[in-house]
């Protein structure tokens, strides 16, 4: 029996973020689907139901804080964990993330891949 991966869905633009991510998300055991703006993301989630969502805010198309709002309107999603990643660190746009459901807001600099695993498993086994 295969053990159940759990899934996160990436949602960033960098390329280079998103690969560091991904590497280091797949070497933990996660399924992962990237995106690269919110339209995509939505895309994605036709086919793909995550456990949690990491989300950049600045993105064309759709951006973050609109990702947002639309998932969380919709009742298969609401309960999804979403943690935020962000180089944007005003307090408006945190504030204005956390009254939108988000789980953590995590400020890129500061955080290295292994520790956003850390968050995001501490996350999942609640």
């Amino acid at each position: 029996m295969v053990e159940d991966k759990k899934r996160i869905l990436l949602v960033e633009d960098d390329v280079f973020i998103r690969d560091i991510y991904e590497t280091k998300l797949k070497q933990e055991g996660f399924e992962v689907m990237m995106a690269e703006n919110g339209v995509d993301a939505f895309k994605k989630l036709e086919n793909f139901l995550p456990d949690a969502v990491l989300l950049d805010i600045v993105m064309p198309y759709m951006d973050g804080m609109d990702f947002l709002k639309k998932f969380r309107q919709d009742e298969k999603w609401k309960n999804i964990p979403v943690i935020m990643l962000s180089n944007l660190s005003d307090k408006e746009r945190v504030i204005d993330a956390k009254a939108l459901g988000i789980s953590d807001y995590l400020i890129k600099s500061h955080f290295t891949p292994s520790e956003v695993f850390n968050k995001i498993n501490a996350l999942l086994k609640k």
